[in-house]
């Protein structure tokens, strides 16, 4: 069954399909905005949305360890905490992000897409290099010359 909101999407169910949520696991995330509008080339949305996603009420137990916004989406690396559920913690972050642009930056209409892409990582990955691969992404997009002068992202071991 499609999403009511997309009935003609392909693939939103299917994402679903085989996650899980385990306390301790450490999940590659990525989520599109609507319609991959480039919403955060605005540089206020972009502040607004990079300042919720590190709200302790919005992360919860949930540790953030590397982050990127880009125009169009969003890269977390995110450790779940205990009594967390992956699904709701990204939805979580998505909304507040969104309410508070819609209000904040007075924006019309969706900010992110439904669904979301995750990976778990496995104890063997370094995830260093992977922090590094989300950061660069700017770099890689042509978007800045070097990561200093791209203001939306964070990692802990950078």
């Amino acid at each position: 069954m499609s999403h009511p909101a997309f009935p003609d999407a392909p693939g939103h169910h299917s994402l679903r399909k085989g996650r899980s949520s385990e306390p301790g696991r450490i999940y590659l995330i990525s989520a599109t905005t609507h319609g991959r509008t480039p919403v955060f080339l605005d540089f206020r949305s972009a502040c607004i949305a990079s300042a919720a996603f590190v709200r302790p009420v919005v992360l919860g137990h949930n540790r953030l360890l590397a982050w990127v916004l880009m125009p169009d989406h969003v890269h977390w690396l995110l450790q779940l905490g205990d009594g967390e559920q992956l699904a709701g913690s990204v939805g979580r972050m998505k909304a507040v992000s969104a309410r508070e642009v819609a209000r904040q930056a007075e924006r019309q209409g969706r900010v992110w897409a439904p669904a979301f892409h995750d990976r778990a990582m496995r104890r063997e990955d370094d995830l260093v290099a992977v922090a590094r691969y989300i950061v660069a992404n700017p770099l890689r997009a042509g978007l800045v010359r070097t990561l200093r002068e791209y203001p939306f992202w964070d990692a802990v071991w950078l």
